[in-house]
């Protein structure tokens, strides 16, 4: 990351009134995403798929663990395609041995889509390590620790699915005179993370 953009707070403004702090913490939360997304990108290339894949996966995994069914029509809604998309996509994940198409348990008429035993074992070869080393990183936090940073994650969710045009001014200028070009605290090429 430039060091330039941290010591001027990038597109934070140049507001003589905001904390070194908050800008630090901003810019730190930039780098964590930053890293996460050069994750993803290692992750689709080894195992050589594309990120809506991966999600697809962690979806499946997601309704398995949780004692749900995923139909391709849920499935689809989740991930935000169309149906020709998401029969593409699915084809693709059951050529690759992903995922299987099986009946669904109470409705002959429907499909059910279900990971492979491989397809888990694979996710967890290749993300176990890190998910190991973040788990690390976590529980290294005193409970009071851990309540402040997860409430600051939550809060900056809120602030960022909150987002409206109020503050845009032509030209893509925000009002307190930062550019509109990207999000704040979003990288470049950033995507939906895990």
């Amino acid at each position: 990351m430039d060091a330039d953009h941290h010591a001027k707070g990038y597109w934070y403004g140049k507001d003589p009134v905001q904390k070194e702090m908050a800008v630090d913490v901003l810019n730190a939360l930039r780098d964590y995403r930053v890293s996460e997304q050069a994750m993803r990108r290692r992750t689709r290339s080894s195992m050589l798929m594309g990120e809506k894949d991966l999600l697809a996966l962690r979806y499946l995994f997601e309704a398995e663990a949780d004692g749900r069914v995923m139909k391709p029509k849920d499935l689809g809604e989740r991930l935000g395609i169309t149906s020709a998309s998401m029969t593409t996509l699915i084809d693709r994940l059951v050529e690759s041995g992903h995922i299987r198409r099986e009946p669904h348990p109470t409705d002959r008429r429907a499909l059910i889509l279900r990971a492979t035993p491989a397809s888990d074992q694979e996710v967890r070869h290749t993300l176990g390590g890190m998910h190991r080393r973040m788990m690390d990183v976590a529980s290294a936090l005193s409970p009071e620790e851990a309540a402040v940073v997860t409430a600051f994650l939550r809060d900056m969710r809120q602030a960022l699915d909150t987002v409206d045009d109020e503050n845009t001014v032509d030209g893509g200028n925000t009002a307190d005179g930062a550019t509109g070009h990207g999000e704040p605290g979003a990288a470049a090429g950033d995507s939906q993370p895990s």
